[in-house]
């Protein structure tokens, strides 16, 4: 069975840090694109981060350029999102998703804008922003 499993949220001050990882199981990471998804209170599910199947490529939605940081370890089967200098606005329901993309020529920012290409979701891991 192909899953992701995510972990690392947690509630955290302005300006903290935090680290999501995102573990799959079933299948071979190396083959699929990740991304970063984020859900905050009574809003749309967005794409803030992704990366490629290959490791060349990243994308970072204008919210979190600067401060989030997306990365890979296939041979962990982990991909992580390095989190600084939270804001409140950064709070929500964070989710991991792969896409099988061997053969994908879509950009990273073209594959975070269509949610529908993932077909591997975790639960979500809650991030709280607040003093």
């Amino acid at each position: 069975q192909k899953q992701v499993v995510e972990s690392g949220g947690g509630l955290v001050e302005p300006g903290g840090s935090l680290t999501l990882s995102c573990v799959a199981s079933g299948f071979t990471l190396g083959y699929y694109a990740i991304g970063w998804f984020r859900q905050a209170p009574g809003k749309e599910r967005e794409g803030i981060s992704c990366i490629s199947h290959s490791d060349d490529s990243t994308y970072y939605a204008d919210s979190v350029k600067g401060r989030f940081t997306i990365s890979r370890d296939n041979a962990k089967k982990t991909a992580y999102l390095q989190m600084n200098n939270l804001k409140p606005e950064d709070t929500g329901v964070y989710y991991c998703a792969a896409e099988f993309a061997v053969d994908r020529v879509r950009s990273m920012e073209d594959t975070c804008d269509r949610q529908f290409v993932f077909d591997i979701w975790g639960q979500g891991t809650q991030v709280t922003v607040s003093s």
